[in-house]
């Protein structure tokens, strides 16, 4: 054990820290840097967690690109890892406990809170995650300062024979799991999922899991062999192949029941709904970019009477569910990792998970 692991995990201290650690900086649009920052000091009711992995998510991806926030931030909120620091007061953890963090949590009692609309909570809206900087998640980095809320309700123990890589899951799981509950996905229907990397495959599964016939669309033809090969009905090349024709033909010329939508091109919401029968929904999941417009036939709406609906992050009252689908392996997140960084290697990681290649799906960073 290092001088520094050992002073980590010493019990709580009032102390400053003057330890450092390596981080992944985001310093501008495009343009992440690994630097040393100091580690964060944790105060009552807090915890100081060693990441041992977090994956990468599309809206890391977005805001990195696109410099939807100022810098420095230091980004990262599919986070699991090993409690190396304890506040005082805090009962539910102890020094060693392997845990995965959420990185926002609502509060429980507000208009948003009592009609389940936590992603609305104002308290949902604020990260209680950090590794310095505006709280922003922090798993680009060693060490991650969870705050006292998140302590108490939005951390949850891995059991031993899962690994901290599968434990990344939880956070997008329940997000995807929130999106497919949205969509009112119900036994027997038809469901269309548009985009099949590591996210539109797991509301895939969920689906599956909800009692849908699931058909698939990307437009890169490994992804579609792995939506097959994970129980899709069938996966089709939006460039080339009828899946209008496809749906159509399953559903005596209605359409899909359900069209979610995986990817962040704003002219796939048009095909959703057209893919969508009358009285069908379509529900953006990709489509989290402040700036982006979309337009698509009012008749749709307004006529057609077709349902137009979002989701965002996650949802507490899901926490568990969703924990246990992971846990359980009934979803098999394992077989969606496919790439794995070392912190010093993150501008690679992230490239490869804002441009796709060839069998890549899920980038996890292992600082």
């Amino acid at each position: 054990m290092s001088p520094i692991t050992a002073q980590l995990e010493a019990p709580f201290s009032a102390a400053p820290a003057l330890k450092q650690m390596r981080a992944g900086v985001y310093r501008g649009a495009g343009h992440v840097v690994v630097e040393q920052v100091p580690v964060p000091t944790i105060s009552d009711g807090e915890v100081l967690i060693r990441v041992a992995a977090c994956g990468i998510c599309g809206t890391d991806i977005k805001k990195i690109q696109h410099g939807f926030v100022p810098p420095p931030q230091i980004f990262g909120h599919e986070v699991s890892g090993t409690v190396v620091a304890v506040g005082r007061g805090v009962k539910r953890w102890k020094l060693g406990d392997r845990v995965v963090s959420f990185h926002h949590i609502p509060c429980g009692g507000c208009f948003y809170c009592d009609r389940k609309l936590f992603s609305q909570c104002p308290a949902y809206k604020k990260v209680g995650l950090t590794a310095g900087f505006d709280p922003n998640g922090g798993g680009f980095a060693e060490y991650v300062r969870a705050m006292p809320w998140i302590v108490e309700r939005g951390m949850v123990a891995i059991p031993p024979e899962v690994s901290f890589e599968e434990a990344t899951f939880v956070e997008p799981v329940n997000t995807c799991a929130k999106a497919v509950q949205k969509a009112r996905v119900a036994p027997g229907e038809i469901v269309v999922i548009i985009g099949q990397g590591p996210v539109g495959l797991l509301l895939m599964l969920l689906a599956k899991l909800a009692g849908a016939t699931v058909f698939t669309s990307d437009p890169m033809p490994e992804r579609c062999a792995k939506s097959v090969s994970l129980g899709a009905a069938a996966s089709f090349d939006p460039r080339a192949d009828d899946l209008a024709g496809v749906v159509r033909a399953r559903t005596g010329n209605r359409g899909a029941d359900a069209v979610l939508v995986a990817t962040p091109i704003p002219a796939v919401v048009e095909e959703a709904l057209a893919l969508a029968r009358p009285g069908g929904r379509a529900l953006l999941f990709a489509q989290n970019d402040p700036k982006m417009r979309i337009e698509f036939p009012a008749a749709a709406v307004g006529v057609d009477e077709k349902e137009i609906l979002g989701s965002y992050s996650a949802a507490v009252d899901l926490q568990e569910e969703s924990a246990q689908l992971v846990f359980s392996r009934r979803l098999p997140v394992r077989e969606l990792v496919t790439h794995r960084f070392p912190l010093e290697q993150i501008d690679q990681a992230l490239e490869l998970a804002a441009r796709p290649a060839g069998h890549s799906l899920k980038v996890v960073i292992t600082p």
